[in-house]
């Protein structure tokens, strides 16, 4: 453990702490995705969102940033626009505001892949650090899981992608620019995955 660090809440840092409205957060979102899956598996979704919320929480999240993290994907996958409202009534305009930054849609039905992502990484560079750290955290994750998923099974992997192998490999390697350009967390880890991810793909030798 490096120098300084320490896992254990202080309590005298109001960042260090988690209450009532973080257990909100994580009811709703385990009611918004309660019938979700990841994709091609039978994990039900709400592993994904707490995996990212962990991450965010290990890399200097506060109480609004982890349940940003939480409720990342509730506005793209479960009810658009009417859901980022009722997120921005129970946990205020900063959550939400994270929420739609990380957001490629508010729309249901969604427009294209490509159309989405490309909208998706022309503004992330501009977002804040708060947003930049919710999405660095869920591309990692997602890019473990993929990675592990590719080990395992192949290149079948990328048929549960809308974007199919080529146009998954883009935005990962795209994502990892930006991220190493704004100096976000665990762009490293990141960067090395998607690298693996490549190789395992064919991209690279």
């Amino acid at each position: 453990m490096p120098a300084g660090t320490s896992y254990e809440a202080d309590a005298r840092d109001p960042g260090a702490r988690l209450g009532s409205r973080f257990q909100d957060a994580l009811h709703l979102a385990a009611d918004l995705h309660a019938r979700q899956v990841r994709k091609g598996t039978r994990i039900p979704y709400l592993a994904h969102l707490l995996a990212v919320a962990s991450l965010a929480l290990e890399n200097g999240a506060d109480e609004d940033t982890a349940i940003a993290a939480l409720l990342h994907d509730a506005v793209e996958d479960q009810g658009g626009a009417a859901t980022l409202g009722v997120i921005r009534e129970r946990f205020g305009d900063r959550v939400a505001r994270i929420v739609a930054e990380c957001s490629d849609t508010d729309t249901v039905p969604k427009p294209p892949w490509r159309e989405r992502k490309e909208a998706y990484v022309a503004h992330l560079p501009h977002a804040d650090a708060a947003t930049r750290l919710v999405s660095a955290c869920d591309k990692l994750h997602n890019a473990r899981s993929i990675l592990e998923d590719l080990r395992r099974n192949g290149l079948s992997v990328f048929e549960r992608f809308k974007g199919g192998k080529d146009g998954t490999l883009w935005y990962y390697r795209t994502l990892v620019e930006i991220f190493r350009r704004t100096g976000s967390p665990r762009r490293g880890e990141l960067e090395r995955g998607v690298g693996e991810m490549e190789r395992l793909a064919g991209e690279t030798e």
